[in-house]
């Protein structure tokens, strides 16, 4: 064998760089299943169902063009980890070198490129052009920078790419960022015209994995019986068109919108077909501006989506590459809590925690409100230690890979990288989730109080602690607080509060972060 082509199972695509110039002749595809992959974290059945039934599509298409291909099952004799299954191919077909895309994660990285020096051949690792800025590029776009900013990043590519640009180079619409218009709750109504996305009922080859999930991973969150996601291109391109032909038009407006049983809304659902590299962020801007020199979208919505693309998911892989392994250390405010087991579970009396960690068992997503101002709050203000909260998402979403997962979750949702590339930490009162959402409606907590009281019928009115951790958060971070421009409001709310509350405020922040487990 000359050339070992190793296929990671993010990188399902005929454009991956290490099938490049493949010769049957000598060459062979190789892909591996490992139960070390599903357990390194805990994974969630959809999680571990999306990436073996995708592994296994890809693996027909192969198939089909003739190549020759070493196709690892989870199943199979052959015993240990993805790094052990690896090395046993290399020692058994001793190829030339190994040609591998540059993987997606720290971790797998150092696995093939020790495999590689082990085995004694050498290790061919090819670009990863899927993105649209190379990790370089994007070194150097950060030069020595000591805190980095998405929105200069997203000005540059638009600029670089020709996206949303008019004839005089100057932003479509004269502005750069249309996120003001993006921000609207649904209202006492809720949502009105629901679309509904692209379900893709389990074929065979995933009614297999299924049962292969139920034999070797049972013990494992989550449940299968909902799962419609597209695990091949032409799923996933069918996925792309019905975003673009029904939901796209009104993505904006509602995006940061939550609602008791709503698990989509607008929201595009390509995540996972883009990680998996099923489709390309190309194809989705292209097909997204196709569709707007045809039928106009209003610019909030396209701009706010595009912006989702070529901005965020560059930026962050361009982050996590420049400061990994230091950011999956990383945490800025020393938290050390464990993370609450009802995570894993949904079993809780917060009806926004709740809704939101059983959707995501259930299904394997919640949109970017959801992750970012409910679970990932909460564990913010909850003190959790960021590496335990990372480890829970990168197990319970069907989208979650380590270069996408590890910087918004330790950067955007726990601020553990400081203001590395956040300016503030995201963080609110239980108002915040009133205002965007119902889960509040009916809660055993009341929103608007911060500790516990009488609710004026002889009995108790318990005070939500969301509400309760975030007042508690501000008085453990006062002065850094007091002297960002973008969180003093918080502070001057905090002053009005009163010494007596303030205490009241620290003794139930106190007993709830005791209790956390039974809330």
């Amino acid at each position: 064998m000359r050339r070992l082509r190793l296929v990671l199972g993010d990188q399902l695509s005929f454009d991956n760089r290490a099938l490049a110039d493949f010769d049957p002749s000598s060459d062979a595809v190789l892909m591996i299943e490992s139960a070390s992959e599903s357990t390194t974290v805990w994974s969630g059945k959809p999680r571990i169902a999306i990436f073996l039934s995708a592994m296994r599509h890809f693996a027909i298409e192969i198939a089909e063009c003739g190549w020759p291909l070493i196709y690892l099952r989870v199943d199979d004799d052959l015993p240990g980890g993805f790094a052990e299954r690896l090395g046993a191919v290399i020692a058994t077909h001793r190829p030339e070198s190994l040609v591998v895309c540059e993987p997606g994660e720290w971790r797998m990285l150092e696995i093939v490129q020790r495999a590689a020096r082990d085995g004694g051949c050498a290790l061919d690792l090819q670009p990863d052009t899927h993105f649209l800025c190379s990790r370089a590029a994007f070194a150097t776009w950060a030069g020595s920078k000591k805190s980095l900013r998405m929105e200069f990043f997203y000005r540059w590519m638009r600029a670089q790419q020709g996206v949303l640009i008019d004839a005089d180079r100057q932003p479509l619409g004269g502005r750069w960022n249309f996120d003001t218009e993006n921000r609207k709750g649904f209202g006492k109504n809720g949502p009105q015209a629901l679309p509904t996305p692209a379900h893709f009922e389990p074929d065979a080859v995933t009614r297999e994995v299924f049962a292969l999930i139920e034999k070797e991973f049972p013990d494992h969150p989550g449940a299968l019986e909902r799962f419609g996601w597209p695990v091949c291109r032409a799923d996933a391109l069918i996925a792309l068109a019905r975003f673009i032909d029904e939901r796209l038009d009104d993505f904006g407006e509602h995006q940061d919108a939550m609602w008791s049983d709503m698990p989509f809304g607008w929201h595009a659902l390509l995540s996972s077909s883009l990680n998996l590299k099923l489709i390309s962020p190309r194809e989705v801007i292209d097909a997204c501006l196709a569709r707007h020199a045809k039928r106009p979208v209003p610019l909030a919505s396209l701009e706010g989506f595009i912006r989702q693309i070529l901005g965020w998911r560059e930026f962050i892989r361009g982050v996590y590459w420049l400061d990994m392994p230091k950011m999956r250390e990383a945490n800025h405010y020393g938290h050390r809590r464990p993370l609450p087991r009802w995570y894993w579970t949904g079993d809780t009396h917060m009806n926004c925690m709740r809704q939101s960690v059983g959707q995501t068992l259930e299904l394997g997503y919640a949109h970017h409100i959801q992750r970012l101002m409910v679970t990932g709050q909460f564990a913010l203000l909850a003190e959790v230690r960021p590496q335990e909260v990372a480890d829970w998402y990168l197990a319970v979403y069907v989208d979650a890979v380590e270069w996408a997962e590890l910087p918004n979750v330790a950067g955007m949702a726990l601020h553990a990288l400081g203001d590395r590339f956040t300016s503030k930490p995201y963080i609110a009162s239980g108002a915040y989730i009133n205002r965007m959402s119902n889960y509040c409606k009916g809660c055993r907590y009341e929103t608007s109080r911060r500790v516990d009281g009488a609710d004026g019928k002889g009995g108790t009115s318990l005070a939500c602690p969301v509400t309760t951790l975030y007042w508690n958060f501000i008085a453990g971070h006062y002065e850094a607080l007091a002297g960002n421009p973008r969180t003093v409001m918080m502070v001057k709310n905090f002053d009005r509060i009163g010494p007596e509350e303030r205490a009241a405020i620290a003794a139930q922040a106190a007993r709830t972060l005791d209790g956390i487990d039974r809330l």
